[in-house]
């Protein structure tokens, strides 16, 4: 399966559920000399994918991709991992001595026990990307992390076909992954809901162009906080300035009371954390929460 240097030979790809991620990596594999020999996809958007990214790869059922295929890449929503893995091992279709790698940062090689008890070779490699479906997530793998999780005589094999895709390998154990993901999703995720709903009150401000007045706000506090971590906090809740933050509370919670939820719960944890870090003095911290406390309980039921 391996050459002398560990690298991975040349493989013959499946993949299972080429949408975004699966058409990507896919087409990231190809780059490196491997052959994508099948692939599979329920919606018009995943055909049209493989079409455009894996050109001239048959669309089959998922048992003969996988009958097809040396390495099999798993690319489909974590909720449908488990079931197709059962699934799969139940049919005729033969699993030893195959690679079977899914992308889910949620779950490590544990999800493919059934598989891996009937000789599967199990790879949890989870590109630490968002990926839109557009020309350029292919390019975006340069530089990523992925976060790998695999049995110790496989993982060499894991580290090669990451920095085959142009990713770099970061291990996380098996035991850590959920914790590992929601890390991931709350930063990226909620960061992208952040924006919109900043986006949005600013526009019910009477700013014509919010995205542009956010931009090199948004790009520099980004960039503060990759560099100096809580050191690079400003604003109202790490001056203390508790008056400031309980006009921004009432304010929210007469134009969206979503949105004050959000930013009490936010600010709390702000200022915890600015307290804790010495940015925060003692008397300053709770005044600011004493304020968040009267603020945050209004609108409630008994």
């Amino acid at each position: 399966m391996t050459t002398s240097d560990q690298r991975p030979g040349r493989l013959a790809v499946g993949v299972v559920g080429a949408g975004r991620v699966g058409s990507a990596l896919g087409r990231a594999l190809d780059l490196a000399g491997h052959t994508v020999v099948a692939a599979s996809g329920v919606s018009d958007a995943s055909r049209e994918r493989v079409r455009e990214r894996l050109p001239g790869v048959p669309l089959l059922p998922v048992p003969e991709v996988v009958a097809a295929a040396d390495l099999v890449l798993f690319t489909v929503p974590d909720d449908a991992l488990p079931d197709l893995v059962e699934g799969l091992v139940g049919t005729d279709v033969t699993v030893r001595g195959k690679l079977l790698v899914h992308t889910s940062g949620r779950y490590g090689t544990g999800v493919l026990e059934a598989a891996t008890r009937v000789g599967g070779l199990p790879l949890a490699l989870h590109p630490v990307m968002t990926f839109t479906g557009r020309p350029d997530d292919v390019d975006r793998l340069a530089g990523i992390s992925f976060g790998v999780t695999a049995p110790e005589p496989l993982r060499p094999v894991a580290e090669a076909l990451v920095v085959e895709m142009g990713g770099e390998p970061v291990w996380i154990p098996e035991d850590r992954r959920t914790l590992y993901h929601a890390a991931l999703a709350g930063g990226a995720n909620h960061l992208v809901t952040l924006v919109v709903e900043s986006m949005d009150l600013l526009g019910r401000a009477g700013v014509e162009n919010p995205s542009r007045m956010l931009g090199p706000l948004l790009g520099a506090a980004l960039d503060n906080a990759l560099r100096l971590g809580v050191r690079g906090l400003t604003g109202p809740v790490a001056r203390g300035d508790a008056g400031t933050v309980a006009g921004h509370v009432e304010e929210l919670g007469r134009v969206s009371p979503e949105a004050r939820g959000a930013y009490v719960a936010l600010a709390r944890l702000t200022a915890d954390r600015a307290l804790a870090a010495g940015l925060l003095k003692p008397d300053d911290a709770s005044r600011l929460l004493a304020a968040l406390a009267e603020r945050g309980s209004e609108g409630k039921q008994p």
